[in-house]
């Protein structure tokens, strides 16, 4: 049985345990800050011990200790900042944003380390003539031995060149009164972000509506009906409640009828963490102008122009000029397509008497509006569909996708988890060797941060007793079952409803667990860049978009789903239908995530603050990219997690970047078969084994056998143009 987390004390500290899995069940939050204090006292010892060693360093003398002491310190705060996302409480969050800033300090010292940086320059460098200059000593760089860089593996020489490099891009090489102001920036900026975050869960949590007339219900699915009938219960409270989370929001802009009721949850929900929020004491404007203030002197202090040269510093993409052409250059293919979903939406409004004029469909209308031209154009709705996609079918499915394409089995496990809804399962390779091991979190609750991720808990590395084997976290945010008895099982307990997801939920699925197979199935040894350490940015989304293509054939789907009712899988006309709808509007889609994208990019990169604001720089990209037309209220930045709340800050356009990579690969799987294992095998062992071991480039083309080419990507889209 899934166990919750303790409310009893335990001694000694479990996040200081690390000879197995997590220990979820005895971890309070009054252990958290000890936990990181002690940690960083010992890493700090470590690395006096490094500095004052007599001799040179050495991958053994050097490197292991040093990674054991940040891998500790790592897993133990990854533990922290997972509990922090999925089971946010004032006391966690108080613990974690107490712990931050020592732990962030701590980071940045190091990065800053200059007997460090210098043991790290030795490792791929000795002198012929005399002995190498003690590490704790700034030396000029001596020239280059054979013999030494003959010592290190391939994979060890990558990690020692990144850590070169990264030592620089942390500010090792500045005097000591820029590292003491860039070690202040950083930990600014850690709390900002932290604050961020805080302000988007606390406003989110804070909206409700309370619907008293049932008329306004009309439309709406009847397990979202349900589900706001059990949340006005919990309240006490008769009628029906809607909240901002994803499960009561969606549900309700898409189906809905009644205009008033979406416009109060879009207006609530777009105003989110801003000045026209319900308490100004969640607004982020101020936080996002001090975070750009702060990134922006961070890369002037590492001589940078601009964040975004900064951030692109360790990416595919070599310029921000490179990338806003990419994007230009994509909105200019995409554009056309997307004036005409939406000529063709707000004319289906006109039509159908919905509004007098085009002009007058309003941003609360489109989901609604979608829903029913997608309707009347492919005689089939999201909710029927929905029908077919009972969670215990759908993971079934995934599995079995992934079992056949990589070689692996899938099979429940027990551990310590952190609420009753999270499980736990191995991944075995046909030999029946464990290879990693994932947590699965699906389900929305109001102590969790909103979104869908994938984060490590455990990296692979190959330590004195074998290989150290990766866990992963799995994370969404989807509707959980309905509290509906369907009978009673062998003990007489009753037995609720499984949960139903939506096709956009089954791929968001997909799209995470590509990146928990790009964590779990590497064969990397080496820490830094085992699984998905040490990947470029832009490219780490390739193995999670692959899997979404999954989502959208007959041999996958048709194992993959079973009515809630009848108990019948789809129906290979209703399949037919949803492949004729899959590029339904696929032009608005794709220019929405460009907007996003550009934003992104020119804030950090030639955005003035002196001249405009974020708001004004928005508008801007959304005349020129743009489609459906956005309220003047909308303050989409303010709750724009990814870039101010997350690590995409200069690097959102990597989901574009990555769908070429990802969309070119995928037509290798449909050349041979898309569930063929031969292909599979080679994805597993080209991309996904190897980790940051070598350039993203290189493992693409080792897998595709060229340079990636964008004419697939237009094609899964719908928006090939015509020779």
């Amino acid at each position: 049985m899934a166990t919750t987390i303790s409310t009893t004390t335990y001694e000694p500290n479990p996040l200081l345990d690390f000879s197995g899995l997590p220990r979820f069940a005895t971890i309070l939050p009054s252990h958290i800050q000890p936990a990181m204090k002690q940690l960083i006292d010992e890493a700090n010892e470590t690395i006096a011990g490094l500095s004052a060693a007599a001799a040179p360093p050495t991958w053994q003398n050097f490197v292991i200790p040093l990674d054991d002491a940040h891998e500790r310190l790592s897993r133990a705060w990854g533990i922290v900042g997972h509990l922090n996302g999925v089971l946010n409480s004032s006391e966690i969050r108080e613990a974690y944003n107490g712990a931050l800033p020592a732990v962030t300090q701590y980071w940045t010292s190091v990065s800053q380390n200059l007997a460090l940086y210098n043991c790290f320059k030795l490792l791929l460098q000795t002198t012929t003539s005399t002995p190498p200059t003690h590490p704790s000593t700034p030396a000029p760089t001596p020239a280059p031995t054979p013999a030494l860089k003959a010592a290190l593996t391939a994979a060890q020489r990558t990690v020692v060149e990144n850590e070169v490099r990264d030592f620089k891009l942390g500010g090792a090489e500045l005097n000591d009164e820029k590292k003491a102001r860039y070690q202040t920036v950083q930990e600014e900026l850690s709390t900002l972000m932290s604050t961020f975050n805080d302000n988007v869960l606390d406003a989110t949590n804070a909206f409700a509506h309370l619907v008293t007339d049932e008329i306004e219900l009309v439309g709406l699915p009847a397990d979202a009906v349900q589900a706001a009938k059990e949340a006005a219960q919990k309240d006490n409270q008769a009628g029906w409640k809607f909240t901002l989370h994803a499960p009561s929001y969606m549900p309700a802009m898409q189906y809905a009828n009644s205009r008033a009721l979406r416009e109060t949850l879009y207006r609530a929900y777009v105003t989110r963490a801003s000045e026209l929020g319900s308490d100004d004491k969640w607004d982020n404007t101020s936080v996002i102008s001090r975070m750009l203030a702060l990134r922006r002197e961070s890369a002037r202090l590492l001589g940078f122009e601009t964040f975004a040269e900064l951030s692109l510093a360790t990416k595919m993409a070599n310029t921000p000029d490179e990338v806003i052409a990419f994007l230009i250059d994509m909105a200019a293919k995409a554009k056309p397509f997307a004036v005409n979903d939406w000529t063709a939406l707000t004319a289906f409004a006109v039509e159908s008497k919905y509004v007098e004029q085009a002009q007058d469909v309003a941003a609360w209308d489109v989901a609604y509006l979608s829903e029913k031209l997608r309707e009347q154009c492919y005689e089939f709705s999201d909710l029927e569909v929905k029908q077919y996609f009972p969670e215990p079918q759908v993971l079934s499915g995934l599995f079995r996708v992934v079992e056949t394409i990589y070689g692996v089995k899938m099979t429940p496990a027990k551990t310590d988890v952190w609420h009753p809804d999270a499980r736990f399962f191995d991944v075995r390779n046909a030999d029946g060797g464990l290879v990693g091991q994932f947590y699965l979190d699906l389900y929305a609750r109001d102590a969790k941060r909103g979104g869908a991720w994938m984060d490590d808990a455990i990296n692979r590395r190959r330590v004195a007793s074998g290989v150290q084997h990766p866990v992963a976290f799995l994370t969404c945010n989807f509707s959980p079952p309905a509290v509906v008895s369907v009978g009673r099982n062998s003990d007489g307990r009753h037995l609720d409803a499984p949960a139903l997801f939506t096709h956009d939920e089954v791929i968001t699925l997909f799209h995470e667990f590509g990146h928990g197979l790009h964590q779990l199935l590497t064969e990397v040894d080496e820490l830094s860049i085992s699984g998905i350490n040490g990947v470029e940015w832009d490219a780490v989304e390739l193995p999670s978009q692959i899997m979404e293509n999954f989502c959208w054939e007959w041999d996958v789907l048709k194992h993959m789903t079973r009515h809630a009712d009848t108990g019948e899988p789809l129906p290979r006309a209703l399949f037919d239908k949803m492949i004729a709808a899959k590029n339904f509007q696929a032009g608005m889609g794709f220019v929405r995530q460009l907007e996003f994208a550009l934003f992104d990019m020119r804030l950090h990169s030639d955005f003035d603050a002196a001249r405009a604001t974020p708001m004004q720089l928005i508008a801007d990209v959304r005349a020129e990219v743009a489609v459906v037309p956005s309220p003047a209220f909308n303050r989409m930045p303010n709750s724009f997690g990814h870039i101010f709340g997350g690590g995409y800050a200069a690097g959102y356009y990597s989901y574009k970047w990555a769908e070429v990579l990802s969309a070119d690969a995928y037509a290798l799987f449909e050349e041979a078969g898309v569930l063929s294992a031969e292909t599979g095998a080679r994805f597993r062992r080209e991309v996904l084994a190897r980790g940051g071991s070598r350039p993203a480039l290189e493992s693409f083309m080792a897998f595709r056998g060229r340079k990636p080419e964008s004419d697939a990507l237009l094609r899964h889209n719908g928006m090939k143009q015509a020779a």
